[in-house]
Order: C-alpha cells, then sequence, then structure tokens
C-alpha cells in the first residue's frame, strides 16, 4: 500500500498541475544596486549549515524512495548534489520499517559525496496510529544509518493525512515524544506546504529541534496530490476536501520572516523555483533554500536533465547577488527588499 502510495504521489506531482494557485515570492522585489563595484567571478556562494559546508545554499529536498524509480530519481538526485556540492533530503522512510528489502532505493545516495544529507520520517509515525506502533529510537537510528544522514527531517504533513484516503490524524502526543527524540537525534523539523507560524516555531525550538524547514503555501499542495488520487480511487469525500483545501496554510517566505528571529536555522522551501527566488530566501531570512517539486520533474527525466536545471538556478543566483552587489551570501543577508500583494496582507497579521 505504502509503495504504492509513494509511485502515485511521484506521478501525480510532476505530471498534474498540483501548485498553490498563488505563489507568494512574486510579492518580494529586491533593490537592483545599478553600481555593484564587485566583479561577477569573485562572487562566492559558499555557506555552513552548522558544521557543513556547501558551495551554495540550496538543498534538493526530500520527495521520494521506497519503489523502483525512487531509487533511479533519488541516485539521479544524488549524482547532482555531490557534482555541485549542495545538500539532499529523501523522502519518508517509513516503508522501511516493514520492507527492508526497498533499502537500496535511498542508501543509494551513500555512495556519493553529499554534504549534507538528510533522512526523514513522518510526525505521525512518532506515536501510534491505528494498529501502526510508534516508530523507537532504534528505527530512528537504522534510517538515518541507511543514509549515513547528517540529520532527520520531522516532517509534519497533517493536511495531507486529512485529506489522504488512508490518512493518519492521530496528532496527541506528538509534541513530548519530538522532545524525546530531540535529545537523542539531530532534528529537522519540516513542513509539507502548509508552513509553519510564530507560535508552533517556538514550541518546536522548545522542544529541541535544530532547525525549521518552513515548507510554506507557494509550491506543491499535497491536499491537490490527495485529490487526484482520491479522484482515481473514486473517494468522493476526500476528493472534495482536496479541492477545498488546495490552497490551505502559511505563505513560505511569511514562515521564514516571521521565524527568522527564533535562533534556529531556517530552511526555506515552498515554491522555490529558481535562483532568484533562492536569493530572496536569503535576503528574507533563511539559510537555505530548498527546492522539491520543481527539481522532481527533472530528476525524473534524468541526471543530465537536472544538473542542466540546477546549474541554471545557482546561475541564477549569483546574477542576483550580483545585481544587489552582494560578493558573499553574508553580505546577500544585509540587502533591503519591498513586499506588495497577498503578501503584504499576511504581514499585517498580529
Amino acid at each position: 500500500m505504502i509503495e504504492n502510495r509513494k509511485s502515485d504521489h511521484v506521478a501525480i506531482a510532476s505530471e498534474r498541475d498540483v501548485n498553490s494557485h498563488y505563489n507568494y515570492w512574486d510579492d518580494i522585489q529586491l533593490i537592483h544596486n545599478a553600481m555593484p563595484e564587485i566583479n561577477y567571478d569573485e562572487i562566492s556562494t559558499e555557506t555552513y549549515f552548522y558544521r557543513r559546508n556547501l558551495k551554495y545554499p540550496i538543498i534538493i529536498e526530500s520527495m521520494t524512495g521506497g519503489f523502483s524509480q525512487g531509487k533511479v530519481i533519488n541516485e539521479n538526485i544524488a549524482k547532482v548534489a555531490s557534482e555541485l556540492q549542495i545538500g539532499m533530503g529523501v523522502g519518508s522512510q517509513r516503508i522501511l520499517l516493514k520492507k527492508k528489502e526497498l533499502t537500496d532505493t535511498f542508501s543509494v545516495i551513500k555512495e556519493y559525496d553529499i554534504p549534507l544529507r538528510i533522512a526523514n520520517i513522518g510526525a505521525p509515525q512518532l506515536i501510534e496510529q491505528h494498529r501502526e506502533k510508534a516508530v523507537t529510537d532504534d528505527d530512528l537510528y537504522y534510517i538515518m544509518n541507511v543514509l549515513d544522514a547528517h540529520f532527520i527531517d520531522i516532517h509534519f504533513n497533517f493536511l495531507q493525512e486529512v485529506v489522504q484516503p488512508e490518512g493518519d490524524k492521530k496528532a496527541k502526543g506528538i509534541e513530548m515524544r519530538l522532545k524525546e527524540i530531540c535529545s537523542k537525534f539531530p532534528v529537522i523539523a519540516k513542513e509539507t506546504g502548509a508552513g509553519f507560524d510564530y507560535n508552533t516555531g517556538m514550541r518546536l525550538k522548545r522542544a529541541g529541534v535544530m532547525a525549521i524547514d518552513v515548507s510554506g503555501v507557494s509550491g506543491t499542495s499535497f491536499a491537490a496530490v490527495e485529490h487526484y488520487r482520491a479522484k482515481e480511487l473514486n473517494d468522493r469525500v476526500r476528493e472534495r476536501l482536496g479541492l477545498t483545501y488546495w490552497d490551505w496554510g502559511i505563505p513560505s517566505p511569511y514562515s521564514v520572516m516571521t521565524l527568522n528571529n527564533i535562533g534556529l536555522k531556517i530552511i526555506s522551501s515552498g515554491g522555490i523555483r529558481n535562483g532568484l527566488d533562492v536569493a530572496k530566501s536569503i535576503v528574507i531570512g533563511a539559510d537555505l533554500a530548498g527546492i522539491a517539486g520543481h527539481a522532481l520533474r527533472f530528476a525524473r527525466e534524468g541526471y543530465r536533465p537536472l544538473l542542466e536545471e540546477m546549474q541554471t538556478i545557482v546561475e541564477e543566483l549569483k546574477a542576483a547577488m550580483f545585481l544587489t552587489g552582494s560578493k558573499s551570501i553574508e553580505s546577500l543577508r544585509t540587502k533591503k527588499y519591498l513586499v506588495s500583494g497577498r503578501l503584504k496582507d499576511w504581514l499585517e497579521y498580529k
């Protein structure tokens, strides 16, 4: 069941229009510097995420694994992440706790020199769901060792779960279990398209997470993905829920702006399409930018299409740095910007 669901998710996310209807990154405008007084070839895009050194402040984010095509996709991403020296996450590894024979669909990335490798398990799996037991510490050690991971994403996907025909809808007790896990593992709290607000960010900080990956509204809507799955399963209630909640959540840039002063590393994701969006992420306070759905389409095509797209993205990032007079990522963080549109309305929310 999980294996088929993973395959469905990849196919739908790649082949259907499942993006949010509004991309809030378009509401941010960087200020042009007509006299940058730097040389393009001397721009440094290097950055650190804790002690991990990345050539560019980019992660190709958690998407897949656990089925045959997932191995091919993960290997394509791993090759590109290694070549460009950027970070990489994998999709949920929950399936490995039942089907260890699928380990190689994830472990293939260990064969590549990736500076930041991130394992993945869902927050719903931290507690008992239906007749499925909660993940143990041993389970978490196992899925991290499969990748030789530096961090583990615990993804919060309750919007998806409430729309999903077979979704896990128990949430009580997750916060307490998260605190226990954070005392033993390097945890990144990650949303999956609906974003985090300030209050939740502070609860995550108190729980002990090392970073927050906002993954807000602007990119792939998993309510939309589940809408299409429900339609294929002839589940009219879930099909309707997916439509109703297609654009539910907190905008990605708003999440970054809200959380960038809470004292944690912030990963900006959700709707990142190009290097200009990466630059905007850094300017508004993110440490790294994560690309998921946009990269998935190229990763399915092969290593070369994905490499060419990511090389284009890093050139777009450098262009934004040059045109704002930013010789380094640290310099880029100091630049001013304008906000308009719906994002401006969100920033007036108290």
